[in-house]
């Protein structure tokens, strides 16, 4: 990989591993799960009749109890311990000549896995995708297979909520003795143009029959539109037991290429044929895409400038807790494309398949991250414990598993590892990177360093390809002086905390608040950290930094800085379980800041303005108003009477921030405007323009008593495939129709016919109400009901809220 431009042509499955139904089903049904220790559960004659029948992912944890015994920063819920799953199946007399392979896409953790009676293997770490060959150890005739999995994750394992069980995907992969291998496809483009695009293609074939076999393999492009568009053909032989590589170029004209705007994705199939009958079907969706890093240009997307505007996720669904879900990763993904996103870091280890596919399809970039932790622990039970044996197995598998998504440009080995203090510790990052590098060439590798100048002194920063930094914005300038080849990155950013719908008067940074909430103006931080305005303003003023990944763009559960958190924790942070660092809430509400960053990273004309406008008791009292807007100047009304336009840039909003910014702790941003408006109530309204001419108006106005409970579904028909969701917004309302901003009261939800319910929240970070319940408290106005389908009941889920002294709402959403 050449320094300092790094020049990326290359076309990329969207899913390694995913194939047609003729290989790969899932095997997600027909499980029962036991809690706790149960000697000989990995046995075929154990009975476990009493066991709890689970449908597949599962994360055993979610339901809780929250208990403040368990520690906060991994989210108060009981993952640790032990699990068992066990499942039975059967395979007939005409199933015997093929092989069969359980793919587990992650199992927290520590997992070992029997097939009647025989172990056959495990992984300690949860995160990463893993496959064992069942075939020798299979009974055929329709005699009965028991797996079994056990799974013991440790407490003090993480930093976060890791969830628990077989919370990702499983799949059988059943093939012909001569297949394409596990991960077996990797294909890159050494040239793209506008008229053609060079397909490289690489395939590995397997031979796990008992005799040579002489095979044809065939590989087809297929547009976007259905349509093939090249064809290869390819004879070999192989001996038994024997794996070969075969290399290939196709062509293809005209290519559509990924992007974010437009995510165009291919298909190659790749088949194996003998005698004109096809062994083996391996179906993979790819893009064509071109990226490039740049010293002085930063990074370029199919050869335009894009700043990186990402966002940091952990891997949590909210109250659906680890177990993955498609359309709860698609919908984080939708609303965090909302926001102007384009970018999402997987903090701190590999995602799920899932959340790669719809990257790929909603035209997301990705930084495919690794570790949260190498050799030197930050919590006593990490996966340090694990590092020295397993480390290099890890990387190349989640390489070999993700290296083919369009969506991925950058590779990170490493979050804040605590080796950036260690003399040796660059060792350890060029070994990581060198792996890397063997697997993949062409994106490049990063890491996040938070420790400064210490990562670059002791020379682990020199080992990447790009110097990630974590909350050193005012350090850019200082660092490109320095090394003025590097190509760095906000690899992690602001670290901002707030409670959706809070506003403590007056502003004022204060590191906690009595009442477990943190105010939504958008200034609170913790003591390395800073408000957002910072990184937007050395951002700008640096247009060769690639971008950045602010922390982030979801709540997620644990780690409820600043409760709970190093020498401030206190018995008075309980309940505060949650985080409070997300753009958005644990619920999918938009916070405020929200609308602060989509005022910078979007150009659709928008203004938002806070806070709510309910202050009864401050009649005449000065209110700070906020306004974010991407256009040029505001207009705010109170009444429609007008309180005076204001123009970005002219009159800085001045904040108090971290300690890292400056002495006096504050910071003039250019990107907010302010009005002290005496609280009259009424209607508060924002008027954006642009040229002279109105291009976007908001409004809050002054609710009265609650009065009604509205629902409202993101989806009104959803698949009837067992898994499908509707999220259901509920609202208190007064009589006219206003969001009752501080409300708070108990909804009883009754869900019947083709539906359950799957969850509840409200995105109150501090709260010990149970996520699988049939009732929730509004926080602030809003709540959430999540329902699932029913598998095979086509027709209606009839939903209804109640609550008390309020009139009721209903609502349907079909299943098909």
């Amino acid at each position: 990989m050449t320094k300092p431009s790094i020049l990326l042509s290359l076309i990329l499955l969207s899913a390694a591993g995913l194939s047609g139904a003729e290989r790969r089903v899932s095997f997600n049904d027909g499980w029962r799960f036991f809690r706790g220790e149960a000697a000989g559960a990995e046995q075929p004659g154990f009975n476990d009749k009493t066991w709890t029948p689970v449908q597949l992912p599962h994360d055993w944890a979610i339901a809780g109890p929250f208990d403040r015994k368990i520690n906060p920063h991994a989210g108060a819920l009981p993952f640790f311990g032990t699990g068992w799953y066990r499942k039975q199946f059967t395979l007939s007399a005409a199933q015997k000549d093929r092989r069969y392979t359980i793919e587990f896409d992650g199992a927290m953790s520590n997992a070992r896995v029997w097939l009647n009676g025989k172990e056959l293997g495990g992984r300690p770490y949860g995160y990463i995708g893993f496959a064992l060959d069942l075939t020798p150890h299979l009974l055929f005739d329709g005699k009965p297979n028991l797996l079994a999995v056990r799974l013991t994750p440790e407490e003090f394992s993480s930093r976060w909520y890791p969830g628990a069980g077989l919370y990702r995907n499983v799949w059988l992969d059943e093939t012909a003795p001569v297949h394409v291998a596990h991960w077996g496809t990797y294909i890159t483009t050494p040239a793209v143009t506008d008229a053609e695009a060079t397909v490289a293609i690489r395939t590995s074939i397997q031979n796990e029959g008992p005799a040579a076999s002489k095979v044809t393999l065939q590989t087809t492009i297929v547009d976007p539109d259905g349509k093939e568009v090249a064809r290869n053909g390819r004879e070999i032989t192989l001996a038994p037991g024997a794996k070969e590589t075969i290399d290939e170029k196709a062509a293809v004209v005209r290519p559509r290429r990924w992007d974010i705007g437009s995510p165009h994705m291919y298909k190659l199939v790749s088949e194996v044929k003998q005698g004109g009958r096809v062994l083996d079907r391996y179906v993979t969706p790819f893009g064509i895409r071109t990226i490039e890093f740049d010293k002085t240009k930063g990074f370029s997307l199919n050869g335009r400038h894009l700043k990186i505007h990402g966002v940091c996720m952990h891997h949590d669904l909210g109250a659906l807790g680890s177990a993955v879900n498609r359309r709860a990763t698609e919908r984080q993904l939708q609303i965090m494309k909302s926001m102007g996103v384009n970018a999402v870091r997987t903090s701190h280890n590999p995602p799920s398949p899932e959340l790669l596919e719809y990257c790929d399809r909603l035209g997301l970039m990705v930084m495919d991250e690794a570790f949260d932790m190498w050799q030197m622990p930050k919590v006593k039970n990490g996966h340090s414990k694990f590092f020295d044996e397993w480390s290099e197995r890890d990387l190349r598998d989640m390489i070999r598993r993700d290296r083919n998504h369009p969506s991925i440009v950058m590779w990170s080995i490493g979050n804040e590892i605590l080796e950036q203090s260690k003399a040796d510790g660059w060792k350890v990052a060029k070994r990581l990177t060198e792996i890397t590098h063997d697997e993949d060439r062409t994106r490049p590798v990063t890491a996040g360093f938070n420790q400064y100048p210490a990562a670059i002194k002791n020379g682990l920063a020199a080992q990447v390809d790009i110097q990630g930094f974590n909350y050193k914005a005012m350090n850019y300038e200082e660092v490109l002086k320095a090394h003025p080849d590097w190509m760095i990155l906000g690899a992690e950013t602001s670290s901002c905390v707030s409670s959706r719908g809070v506003y403590h008067l007056p502003i004022q940074k204060y590191e906690k608040h009595d009442s477990l909430q943190l105010s939504s103006y958008d200034i609170i931080a913790p003591p390395w950290a800073y408000a957002p305005d910072v990184e937007f303003a050395y951002q700008d003023k640096l247009p060769q930094v690639l971008g950045e990944f602010i922390w982030t763009g979801f709540d997620y559960i644990g780690e409820p800085t600043p409760y709970a958190w190093g020498k401030t924790a206190s018995p008075k942070d309980w309940p505060a379980r949650s985080s409070y660092f997300g753009a958005v809430d644990l619920a999918g509400f938009p916070k405020d800041r929200y609308y602060l960053y989509q005022s910078v990273w979007t150009t659709k004309p928008m203004v938002h303005v806070l806070p709510h406008w309910n202050w009864a008791g401050r009649e005449g009292q000065k209110i700070p108003v906020l306004c974010y807007s991407n256009a040029g100047e505001v207009e705010l009304f109170l009444n429609g009477k007008s309180l005076g336009r204001k123009k970005y840039g002219a009159e800085p909003m001045v904040i108090p921030v971290g300690v890292n910014v400056s002495k006096d702790k504050t910071f003039a941003s250019k990107y907010r405007l302010m009005w002290q408006v005496p609280y009259a109530p009424g209607i508060l309204r924002a008027v954006a323009y642009k040229d002279g001419k109105q291009v976007a108006a908001d409004e809050v106005r002054t609710a009265g008593a609650a009065a009604r409970v509205t629902l409202i579904p993101d989806r009104t028909t959803i698949s009837a495939d067992g898994y499908d969701l509707s999220f259901i917004t509920v609202r208190i309302e007064d009589k006219d129709g206003n969001m009752c901003p501080l409300a708070d009261n108990l909804v009883r939800f009754e869900v019947r016919g083709a539906g359950r319910i799957a969850g509840v929240d409200n995105g109150n970070p501090a709260t010990e109400e149970s996520f699988q319940a049939d009732r929730r408290k509004a926080f602030n106005g809003l709540a959430l009901l999540i329902v699932r389908s029913q598998r095979g009941q086509a027709g209606k889920i009839e939903i209804g809220a109640l609550s008390d002294g309020l009139r009721g709402a209903k609502t349907t959403v079909s299943t098909q």
